[in-house]
């Protein structure tokens, strides 16, 4: 078989890159999560993609920054009186919430030109790569949106528009881990119940995640801290006393930290199933970590949700995510025939 030698490129410095964009945006979440429990994230009034990344100088920038901030209802109702030096602690943890994202598009962008120009990047990549990064534009753009939702008639920002920012990060997430794991080798798409199922318990623990952001969009996980019970039941009264129905399963705190337990319960018996079934590492490995994720998240809801445990809980959700996609991967990836140039 002839090989077309235009598809020889160093794979493995490919999937370095993409890895190394992966462990930013953890870095990022993870800043995003402090931002979240230190009611950060409205601190900063105005999106400037470019010149945004130049924080206040001087005593004059400072003192705009914070007029800017009295302005919304977040100072007026939750924080009137606030020193321009609390003003400051807030101010710097959106900041480096804001920074942090912009660095991902530094690192993701300039490698990825530079394979360009060199000729590595191949025909069947290229789609890939545009969808990571117009996914990251969007990122950007779905960050603002979320932000804007608490600047005039509310003091938090939407639990909708937070989950959505959540899950998509949490996506994006997952493709560069696939993409990266998928670089030189062959898909093929699944066959088997194991391989169905691999390819379905990525897109569980999305949804428990995605069902995450919305307790955390509530402060959900501040109330009812009892396990296994809910306000001293199985099955706690009150889930569904909005109308309609529906929304229930977004605005109520005690539905959605309630589902978001009954995810857990059908994410583990699912998660033990598929280990059981396809009997393998990589399910093993899922199932492992699961079961740490579930001990951590009982554990950081009894003792009220301290920031180290709840950033905690955030990581391990990632890691489960990333243990979920190579899963996967093993499941439905082949070597391609076309060898690694070191």
């Amino acid at each position: 078989m002839t090989l077309d030698m235009t598809t020889e490129y160093p794979r493995n410095s490919m999937r370095s890159w993409l890895f190394t964009v992966a462990v930013f945006l953890l870095l990022v979440v993870l800043v995003g999560g402090a931002t979240r429990l230190t009611d950060s994230g409205l601190s900063i009034t105005e999106w400037r993609p470019i010149m945004g990344i130049i924080p206040p100088l001087n005593p004059a920038d400072w003192n705009d920054a914070f007029a800017k901030y009295q302005q919304i209802p977040e100072y007026q109702v939750q924080n009137r009186g606030m020193s321009l030096d609390e003003f400051k602690v807030i101010f710097w943890w959106e900041w480096a919430h804001r920074f942090l994202a912009r660095l991902i598009g530094v690192i993701f962008a300039v490698p990825l030109i530079y394979f360009a120009l060199r000729g590595r990047i191949t025909r069947d990549l290229w789609p890939r790569f545009l969808i990571l990064f117009l996914l990251g534009a969007a990122q950007g753009g779905l960050g603002w949106y979320m932000v804007y939702s608490g600047l005039s008639e509310r003091v938090d920002v939407s639990q909708y528009r937070l989950a959505a920012h959540l899950t998509l990060a949490a996506g994006i997430f997952a493709a560069l881990i696939w993409t990266g794991l998928g670089i030189g080798r062959v898909r093929v798409r699944p066959a088997s119940v194991a391989e169905y199922a691999s390819v379905a318990l990525v897109f569980l623990v999305l949804l428990q995640i995605a069902a995450g952001g919305f307790v955390a969009g509530l402060d959900a996980g501040l109330a009812y801290n009892t396990w296994p019970k809910m306000d001293g039941a199985w099955i706690p009264a009150g889930l569904g006393v909005i109308e309609p129905a529906w929304r229930n399963l977004f605005e109520n705190a005690l539905t959605v930290q309630f589902q978001h337990r009954l995810l857990a319960c059908a994410l583990l018996l699912f998660t033990l199933w598929h280990a059981w079934q396809s009997f393998t590492l990589s399910a093993f490995a899922v199932l492992y970590v699961l079961l740490a994720q579930i001990a951590i998240g009982i554990v950081t809801l009894l003792v009220h949700v301290p920031m180290a445990l709840a950033l905690l809980h955030q990581v391990v959700a990632f890691a489960l995510l990333a243990l979920a996609v190579w899963n996967a991967h093993r499941q439905l990836v082949m070597p391609s025939p076309v060898p690694d140039l070191q």
